[in-house]
């Protein structure tokens, strides 16, 4: 593998886990969002990654179907006939332990990519001495 190459593969998982913390971060804005005027409360989005011979790509980001979170709020202008909300099925707390494992992928690459660059760097003086 080139040293050019293995920058490449460094960057498409830079993109990857960027685009997977952007969703994650639209996944905790909504994660109080419930069921109101006829409009389902936000389901959470999972994004898919796979492995490709030049890196890794975004293969699909698709809804959970996992059930909304059903609360007991007769007050509330937005609940049913017997009284419950429904809302939003993401866990805030999975989210963040989420978050975190694309973060530290993300820094894995950066590093990767700084090593590679830095190889580089070092091949290209080695002539200059």
């Amino acid at each position: 593998m080139t040293l050019g190459r293995a920058m490449s593969i460094s960057a498409t998982g830079l993109h990857a886990e960027r685009f997977r913390m952007d969703v994650i971060s639209a996944n905790i804005a909504n994660a109080n969002s419930m069921t109101a005027n006829g409009r389902e409360a936000y389901r959470r989005q999972v994004v898919f990654l796979e492995q490709t011979d030049n890196g890794v790509q975004i293969q699909r980001v698709t809804p959970d179907n996992s059930p909304l979170k059903s609360i007991y709020e007769p007050g509330n202008p937005a609940a049913d006939a017997q009284g419950f909300v429904e809302y939003s099925n993401v866990e805030p707390v999975k989210e963040m332990v989420d978050m975190m494992s694309a973060t530290r992928a993300y820094e894995a690459n950066i590093a990767a990519f700084n090593s590679a660059r830095g190889m580089s760097r070092a091949a290209l003086t080695i002539g200059q001495r």
